[in-house]
C-alpha cells in the first residue's frame, strides 16, 4: 500500500501534539476533535503496516482522556494487552515512526520499555497489568518514583488467573492505584467464557444503563453543580491514605467528565458557597 502523504488524513489538532503535556491546554471540544483525528491516524498507519486495528480503535477516547487527566510519564499507564497501545504511541512522541510498526528496527507492536519512558511496563498477551501497577504503587510508597499507577486491562486479559491474583493482592495491601476494565469485545478471536458472558449481561442490563445516565442527569439537575469553572481553579486538598494531598485540577471539565465516579469526592462538585463535609474537598 502507498505511504504517500496524500493518503494521510487531515489532522490539524493532532499535528500540534508532540507529547501528552500538550493536551493540557486543549478545550473539551478540541479533545473530542483530537479523538476523531487520532482514530483516523491510527487507521491510516495500520493500513500501511498491518497489525491489531480493532483493539486500538476501541481505546481512542480512553487514551485521550487518560493523557489529558494524568501526568505521564510521571503517572504510569500500563496497557494490558499491549496491542491496545497504538493510539498511545501516537500521542507520546512516536507519531513520526508509527508507520514503522512491526518492521525491522521500527516500533514494537506492543508497549516496550526501551522504546519510550511512556511505556513503563512491557506487556503483550499477559494479564499482568494489575500486578505491575500494584508493584509501581508499592514502590512509590516506599520512596520510589512518584505518581499514580493505572492498569488498563481488557481484550480478554481479565480471563486469566494472574489478573485475579493481582486484584486480590491489591485489595489486601490497600494501595492507591487505578484499574480500568476496557471490555470492548476486541480480542484476537471472539471472547468466550463465563466472564465475557457476565460482562455482556452486566453492560446491557437496565441497572448499568441507568448508572451510565445518572451522572449526566445529576449534572444537569443539581442546583449545587458548578456550571462553569471559576476564574482561579481550585485544587483538591483531600488527603489520600499513605499519599500526599491530591493536587489535581478537578475543575477541568475533562477531569470531571472522565472521573464521574469521583464527583462526590472532588472540588469540582462543591458549590463555592457550600462548606464541604469532613473528608471532602
Amino acid at each position: 500500500m502507498s505511504d504517500s502523504t496524500t493518503d494521510r488524513p487531515q489532522t490539524p489538532i493532532l499535528d500540534r501534539i508532540n507529547l501528552p503535556s500538550d493536551l493540557k491546554s486543549l478545550t473539551d471540544r478540541d479533545l473530542f476533535r483530537l479523538a476523531d483525528e487520532l482514530r483516523a491516524e491510527t487507521i491510516s498507519a495500520v493500513s500501511v503496516t498491518g497489525g491489531h486495528l480493532g483493539a486500538g480503535l476501541g481505546v481512542v477516547e480512553l487514551t485521550v482522556a487518560l493523557h489529558a487527566v494524568f501526568d505521564t510519564p510521571r503517572d504510569k499507564i500500563i496497557w494490558d494487552v499491549g496491542h491496545q497501545c497504538y493510539p498511545h504511541k501516537i500521542l507520546t512522541g512516536r507519531r513520526e515512526r508509527i508507520r514503522t510498526l512491526r518492521m525491522g528496527g521500527g516500533l514494537a507492536g506492543f508497549t516496550k520499555r526501551a522504546e519510550s519512558p511512556f511505556d513503563p511496563f512491557g506487556a503483550g498477551h499477559s494479564s499482568t497489568s494489575i500486578s505491575a501497577a500494584l508493584g509501581f504503587a508499592a514502590a512509590r510508597d516506599l520512596g520510589g518514583d512518584p505518581g499514580d499507577a493505572i492498569a488498563v486491562i481488557g481484550d480478554g486479559a481479565m480471563s486469566a488467573g494472574m489478573a485475579y491474583e493481582g486484584l486480590n493482592n491489591a485489595g489486601h495491601m490497600g494501595k492507591r492505584l487505578f484499574v480500568i476494565l476496557n471490555d470492548n469485545e476486541m480480542s484476537i478471536a471472539p471472547p468466550v467464557g463465563a466472564m465475557s458472558s457476565y460482562l455482556t449481561r452486566l453492560y446491557t442490563g437496565g441497572p448499568f444503563q441507568e448508572l451510565k445516565l445518572s451522572p449526566r442527569a445529576r449534572s444537569a439537575s443539581s442546583p449545587n453543580r458548578c456550571k462553569r469553572a471559576p476564574a482561579a481553579p481550585r485544587r483538591c486538598s483531600r488527603a489520600w491514605p499513605s499519599a500526599a494531598p491530591c493536587s489535581r485540577n478537578w475543575d477541568s471539565p475533562i477531569s470531571a467528565r472522565w472521573t464521574a465516579t469521583t464527583w462526590n469526592n472532588c472540588c469540582h462538585c462543591c458549590a463555592p458557597s457550600r462548606r464541604a463535609p469532613p473528608g471532602r474537598c
